[in-house]
């Protein structure tokens, strides 16, 4: 089941926000959640009869004085049914489209209209929709007038991989944005435009960024893959997927007590349910606020 809704709202300072579910995913419980036991990640979100749980892809668009910025692009059109099947991905749209691109339509902002794309990482379903596949099977850049915006490290270790990270990183994602002059590289935390910054936030891979939105007196951030869901708020409940685990408990030991002081709304890229929320507690008891 896709996630629902489609599209969530909210004014944030002077920028109207919105979280677009690009898709709904399907992931191993326990690659999900690591050393956690089954029986403890289980009563938090259920496993179907293949052991998968359900996840979204969420993106998010915000309505900058530039023009719309767009965070992660989901999964794109670019892969096939049996790849769809592995990993879950249900992301099509109405005629031919995708979620997000219905997403995008829904707020009535097409394509074109995209001035930023900025990735947290080059991850499949993070960056899949960065570019597409039209009928004669060509790629190209899904939104045409978009400079996209990404760590340069990140993009080394994508087009470098072993056998370890080849699974999830796509040439096509981002190679043909590279070889076009699209790309704007960021080196570390950078400013990229003005309200939004982006903090590196290592673990999940080594050069993985979150993105901090600042407006009216009002932070939200963009935490990616080093907090998937609110499920995983608990500083050890950390992926299988994380190359580099213990640098992601220490990253989230720095980043969700910043969020908490700092009073952040934290936008959950894979959670099925909740789009963001502040949280409250400590180390040892992180949760999202009611």
């Amino acid at each position: 089941m896709i996630p629902e809704p489609l599209v969530d709202s909210r004014q944030f300072g002077r920028w109207r926000m919105h979280a677009i579910q690009a898709g709904g995913q399907k992931l191993d419980g326990g690659a999900m959640f690591g050393v956690v036991p089954k029986a403890l990640w289980e009563r938090r979100i259920p496993a179907d009869e293949r052991n998968r749980i359900q996840l979204g892809m969420r993106c998010l668009l915000i309505e900058h004085d530039i023009g719309p910025v767009l965070i992660d692009t989901g999964a794109g059109n670019k892969e096939n049914a049996k790849f769809h099947n592995i990993y879950g991905v249900e992301n099509e749209g109405a005629a031919g489209a995708t979620r997000l691109e219905d997403g995008l339509r829904q707020i009535g902002i097409r394509p074109e209209d995209v001035v930023m794309v900025i990735n947290s990482h080059l991850h499949f379903d993070h960056a899949g929709g960065n570019t597409a596949r039209d009928a004669s099977g060509a790629v190209h850049a899904t939104f045409p007038n978009a400079r996209y915006v990404m760590q340069r490290g990140e993009y080394e270790y994508a087009t470098h991989p072993n056998e370890r990270t080849a699974g999830s990183y796509f040439p096509h994602n981002y190679v043909p944005l590279e070889e076009a002059g699209r790309i704007d590289f960021i080196e570390g935390a950078s400013p990229i435009i003005e309200g939004i910054s982006a903090i590196p936030t290592p673990g999940h891979t080594p050069h993985h960024q979150g993105l901090l939105i600042e407006s009216g007196g009002e932070r939200a951030f963009y935490i990616a893959d080093l907090v998937p869901t609110t499920a995983h708020l608990p500083l050890p409940w950390i992926m299988g997927y994380d190359v580099e685990p213990l640098v992601t408990l220490e990253t989230k030991r720095r980043i969700l007590a910043r969020a908490v002081k700092e009073d952040w709304l934290l936008v959950f890229e894979h959670d099925a349910k909740t789009a963001w929320s502040k949280i409250q507690g400590d180390a040892k008891t992180y949760g999202p606020r009611a």
